[in-house]
């Protein structure tokens, strides 16, 4: 009899710790730039912010960086509905906007959080080598650009090729037409330069899953522009890479493209 109680005991113990719930903090407005930079920029101070939202008492956890879009010149960071609650952290980024800035600082900024990030997901009980950079339109520019071109990161000391995979939602795949903007261009004259993600297209990138609305309703061209990045990403030999095409959705796709992001994270990382 007493073994039969000592195991409805075990059992009962094991059944309520099944349906245990994961319960989830955010600390906010991070500065992810060191002291002395936020003393010379109050416009930096002002803006370089992040949000860290991640389940607690827990460890070596996924976490999601997200970079809101905006046209590099709007927005604020925000946690998408989809991310919360996942069993992930998600940090949440703020950037330095037009027209008070212009290039690279944007990019520059992306690239200071992502390497924040790397340097201090632990204390939230992530771990570095389970980072995933994304982001919505110029928060997906941001994400590619950061992910492909390698000297933005190396100047903190971080390998690009470190992050665990990239997953840009409808983002620039040429350079940024805000960026053209700034060079005098119209934002319907394609270019590819150094501030384009299909300059940067390398065999060694991160897996990379990338997600754009119907090609009908999306905005100048965009799908074909990530399609063609897709193509050459195939065509110098990544080995994990994936194009998605939300068909009925146009530009502000992302509710139906975060239950895939996240399963492209969960197959990279089991």
């Amino acid at each position: 009899m007493a073994d039969m109680k000592l195991w409805l005991f075990i059992l009962l113990l094991s059944v309520s710790s099944g349906f245990a719930q994961i319960t989830y903090e955010l600390k906010e407005n991070i500065p992810y730039y060191d002291t002395e930079s936020q003393k010379s920029d109050a416009y930096l101070k002002e803006r370089c912010k992040l949000d860290v939202y991640f389940p607690k008492d827990t460890s070596n956890v996924v976490t999601v960086v997200w970079f809101h879009g905006g046209g590099l010149e709007g927005g604020n960071k925000h946690i998408p509905e989809g991310l919360l609650e996942q069993g992930v952290a998600v940090v949440t980024v703020n950037y330095r906007l037009h027209p008070k800035v212009k290039h690279p600082v944007y990019i520059e900024d992306a690239a200071a959080a992502v390497a924040w990030t790397f340097n201090h997901i632990k204390e939230y009980g992530g771990s570095p080598d389970k980072i995933f950079v994304t982001g919505h339109s110029a928060g997906g520019y941001l994400a590619s650009m950061v992910g492909l071109d390698k000297e933005y990161l190396k100047k903190f000391n971080i390998d690009a090729d470190k992050i665990a995979g990239l997953i840009p939602l409808s983002g620039h795949s040429i350079t940024h037409f805000t960026i053209r903007k700034e060079m005098g261009i119209a934002g319907t004259q394609p270019i590819v330069d150094k501030y384009a993600p299909l300059f940067h297209v390398r065999k060694d990138a991160p897996p990379i899953l990338l997600i754009t609305g119907n090609r009908e309703k999306e905005m100048l061209g965009r799908y074909e522009e990530v399609a063609y990045l897709y193509r050459m990403f195939k065509v110098v030999g990544h080995e994990d890479v994936e194009l998605m095409e939300m068909d009925g959705y146009g530009h502000n796709m992302v509710y139906p493209a975060i239950p895939p992001l996240l399963d492209f994270v969960r197959a990279r990382i089991e």
